[in-house]
């Protein structure tokens, strides 16, 4: 047999537009009579720094648009239209370069294809790494990476380093790069199953990615652009290709298969999931149409022994910017600055008014309110509301150990009981404060991880009403049923606006040392947030996922 080589990746034209950041350290030489692009450390530093400045603020044009056009259609939910517009507004908020659009500013990730032809005489990674560095310190983000100390001691590295940087060799004389934001909640639904060939008929298919996407839930902040990679030359192939293909960078990919194994888009299969993921019921959130924007299926090549399958997503916070060197200096792709041009003109969207919440009442008198509106309810938040997540929940339960063990509790400790018990607890973690404002962009976490906790701390009182983003366990309906608390959805994604809007105060009441996932007690206004769980064992979610 003739040897016959064809790329596995074929990407189209790049139909991208670029904004040119200047060539300051780009330069170009002659080597065997090939022409060598010649890059500085300092420009691959001043290229990462750059994106992620820009992509923790500002989203694509594309994306926005797709939010927008959420608003316009007549077989989109209330709450869908809800979400959307809130999105929107975030997007305003975050335009301005002050608060980040979401304050999960995430895991800074490069992907990196380097020419031939292109010669840096550095680390590579060291430079972007130091960019990445310069964004996270300099601008309001979060820094969200651990660094190991033993294998469970954990320490905050505060400067979001280290990232993940991937760089592999490409043809000619430049440099690309896909460079990523991505939260925690969001890379946690990407999801991977070891198939066989026998998956691979119409029916079967069908029915695998309908019950598959159900499992993504809400919790990485619908509405998603959705990816599904089919096949694989390994797992590792197959979820990085899920990851890339979530951010739009296979867009351009062929439509058809080859005899010689190339990747492909499979548009009649996404339009197929589409319309099933339409038809969950699940809706930006809370209820609807739009559980995605978009869907991408890749078909892959396989090893005939098995037939590996993932899911990944990208959710509201669609933190995806390309970019590339070459001998024209540095460009970065263009990102949406006036996103007002999305909003409606003139009278808002039509909805049903939320129900106004007070927080700061005892405790039984929120409860009993809130008992007398059924799940799915829009509620309008004012009052007091306690900040505790992953770290912090489990400092409370250590507390209640020591509690039920006859210790002495030391004065904080009885104060993180009396404040857990008396205000509802949201979780979760804010980037940092802009100078002059009362904190920084300060959105849901995953409720989900809390899961473990709510039974033992409500039986003692505590954590009656929980807000936060995404689908609960059983345990936590069974909880709440038993002991008459409730769980209120609050929209995933929309951090600058709850900061700049909604949130008045933002004050340390525990464990400081603890950065972001310290005890804070903060003091809000106008809080969208949506009744999930109730006192009854009812549960929105239930039958949709």
């Amino acid at each position: 047999m003739e040897f016959k080589y064809e790329a596995t990746v074929q990407h189209g034209e790049d139909k991208t537009e670029y904004v040119n950041l200047g060539k300051e350290g780009i330069s170009v030489a002659e080597f065997e009579g090939k022409k060598i692009l010649k890059v500085a450390p300092e420009a691959l530093t001043k290229m990462a720094q750059a994106a992620f400045e820009e992509v923790s603020f500002r989203l694509r044009p594309a994306h926005t648009a797709k939010v927008a056009k959420i608003l316009q259609d007549p077989e989109a939910s209330d709450n869908d239209k809800f979400v959307a517009l809130t999105l929107l507004k975030n997007a305003c908020v975050a335009a301005k370069g002050v608060l980040p659009f979401c304050q999960d500013t995430g895991t800074a990730i490069c992907i990196c294809e380097k020419g031939q032809q292109v010669w840096t005489d550095a680390d590579d990674k060291k430079a972007i790494s130091e960019g990445i560095f310069n964004a996270y310190t300099t601008k309001n983000l979060r820094y969200s990476q651990i660094a190991p100390l033993t294998m469970y001691e954990e320490k905050n590295t505060a400067c979001n380093l280290p990232a993940q940087i991937d760089v592999e060799a490409g043809e000619g004389a430049e440099m690309k790069f896909l460079f990523v934001a991505k939260g925690g909640g969001s890379a946690n639904k990407t999801y991977y199953w070891p198939m066989t060939k026998a998956l691979l008929n119409p029916k079967n298919l069908e029915k695998f990615i309908s019950d598959k996407v159900k499992t993504l839930g809400t919790a990485a902040c619908p509405p998603y652009h959705l990816a599904i990679v089919i096949g694989g030359t390994s797992a590792e192939m197959n979820t990085h290709t899920v990851k890339l293909a979530s951010c739009g960078y296979f867009d351009d990919l062929p439509t058809t298969g080859s005899e010689g194994g190339r990747m492909f888009r499979d548009v009649e299969m996404e339009e197929k999931v589409l319309h099933i993921c339409q038809k969950t019921g699940i809706g930006a959130q809370f209820g609807g149409k739009y559980f995605v924007h978009d869907v991408r299926v890749i078909r892959c090549p396989r090893h005939a022994a098995s037939c590996p399958v993932s899911i990944g997503v990208s959710c509201s916070a669609d933190r995806n910017i390309k970019a590339r060197i070459d001998e024209n200096g540095l460009w970065l792709e263009k990102m949406e600055h006036n996103p007002e041009q999305y909003l409606p003109k003139g009278e808002s969207v039509n909805m049903a008014p939320a129900v106004e919440i007070d927080l700061d009442r005892p405790m039984k008198e929120v409860l009993a309110d809130l008992t007398k509106y059924p799940v799915k309810t829009r509620l309008s938040l004012k009052g007091t509301m306690i900040v505790a997540r992953d770290m912090a929940h489990a400092k409370i339960a250590e507390i209640f150990d020591k509690q039920e063990a006859g210790q002495e509790l030391s004065d904080i400790e009885k104060k993180v009981l009396e404040v857990v018990s008396n205000h509802p607890i949201y979780y979760a973690g804010p980037a940092k404060t802009p100078e002059g404002m009362p904190t920084g962009s300060f959105g849901p976490t995953t409720a989900g991880r809390m899961d473990p906790y709510v039974m033992r701390f409500q039986s003692k009182g505590a954590s009656m009403i929980m807000v936060a983003k995404g689908n609960r366990s059983q345990d936590v309906t069974d909880a709440c049923q038993k002991f008459g608390g409730f769980y209120l959805g609050s929209i995933g994604g929309p951090a600058a606006i709850l900061a700049e809007q909604n949130i008045l105060s933002n004050d340390i009441v525990a464990f400081p040392e603890l950065g972001m996932e310290a005890i804070r007690k903060i003091t809000i206004k106008d809080f969208p947030a949506f009744i999930l769980v109730d006192d009854k064992g009812n549960d929105f979610f239930k039958g949709l996922l």
